[in-house]
């Protein structure tokens, strides 16, 4: 696999990454030989095509490939209440107009008896027992975003089943393929008749990539090395007002703002928000995986504001519905986790590992 396939190509709205607070390699230079770079793919709502590298959008799958199916058990009493792809779309759209009507009007009913009735209706949907069709959550087209990817592909297609399995999330496969190969496109692939979750249907998206350098967690580092990042006396040559803020403890300083980005990204450092790092071997060779893909609930929360694009400071568009700090997919696992994929760099048939640290 080659370290990098592709260039930036803006394919929405730019968005720029504020500078760091400070450059970290200036108070500790032993970092600067550890910098990765980490392609923040920044999705926002859009109409993706098959050309398009993208969430939850068409793919350019070809015709005359059988679409692929999850053909293990899925446990009814996870949920009380189930909807198609199409109740899920059609939800929101009412709850997007009901949005709009009370942006408009507050004094406006916030549901009205169509959308009631819809919502009834819509609650009865029943359990599918048999193999579910895989839903698209992702596109990525080398020429649009840099990813480790075999010589011979320059597009990776990554769906997922929408129900949870060993872990409360969706189980993912990964497809690689040369672009150029695909001349017969599959017009109408199966959906599933059911999603267990509704977030677990990605709101279509369009990516405008951005490449940012990132630094390992703390518990990545050697001993010496994180010995150093909580010397105090190191830190406080920085701007006072932001280590005033951090002084009880600069490693947040450091982990959440100066270490690995936030959000959908492709490349970069493991991020480790709520538990210690642990080896990645290869299921098949032992090798070390590196990561590929971040598939995110969340491209920032309360502990990583530094990261909010420069563009949505100055010039906040209203997110669509149900997002919260930034969530445009709509995906959300386990209340705000992310899925890390990460892919073996001696051979991409060999399986990949799903991370929800």
């Amino acid at each position: 696999m080659s370290d990098v396939a592709g260039s930036i190509t803006a394919m929405n709205a730019i968005f720029s990454t504020p500078p760091r607070p400070f450059d970290i390699t200036a108070l500790f230079p032993e970092l600067a030989p550890l910098a990765r770079t980490a392609t923040r793919l920044h999705p926002r709502p859009g109409s993706p095509t098959v050309h398009d590298s993208s969430v939850g959008g068409p793919l350019l799958w070809p015709a005359g490939e059988p679409w692929p199916y999850c053909d293990e058990p899925h446990d009814s009493r996870v949920t009380t209440v189930v909807h198609s792809p199409d109740d899920v779309r059609l939800l929101r759209h009412d709850r997007a107009a009901a949005a709009e009507r009370l942006r408009l009007d507050p004094e406006a009913p916030q549901w009205t008896p169509e959308e009631r009735a819809t919502w009834e209706r819509l609650a009865g949907r029943p359990w599918f027992d048999g193999p579910i069709p895989l839903l698209p959550v992702a596109q990525l087209y080398a020429r649009d975003v840099p990813f480790p990817c075999p010589p011979d592909a320059d597009l990776l297609q990554v769906l997922w089943c929408p129900f949870d399995h060993e872990m409360a999330h969706p189980r993912t496969a990964l497809f690689w393929r040369s672009s150029a190969t695909v001349t017969d496109v599959l017009d109408a692939p199966p959906e599933p008749p059911i999603v267990q979750r509704d977030c677990y249907l990605p709101q279509p998206c369009l990516f405008s990539p951005e490449q940012v350098t990132e630094f390992p967690h703390p518990g990545e580092l050697g001993e010496e090395l994180r010995e150093q990042l909580d010397d105090m006396s190191r830190w406080e040559t920085i701007d006072p007002a932001r280590y005033n803020t951090y002084a009880d403890d600069p490693g947040e300083l450091y982990q959440n703002n100066l270490s690995t980005a936030p959000g959908w990204k492709t490349g970069g450092w493991s991020s480790w928000p709520r538990t210690d790092p642990k080896p990645r071997p290869c299921p098949e060779c032992g090798t070390e995986q590196v990561p590929l893909l971040t598939i995110a609930s969340w491209e920032w929360d309360g502990g990583s504001g530094t990261w909010i694009a420069e563009e949505e400071r100055t010039n906040p568009a209203p997110p669509p519905l149900g997002a919260q700090d930034g969530n445009f997919t709509l995906i959300d696992i386990i209340g705000g986790y992310d899925l890390q994929l990460h892919v073996c760099p001696a051979s991409p048939d060999h399986p990949h590992i799903e991370l929800l640290p």
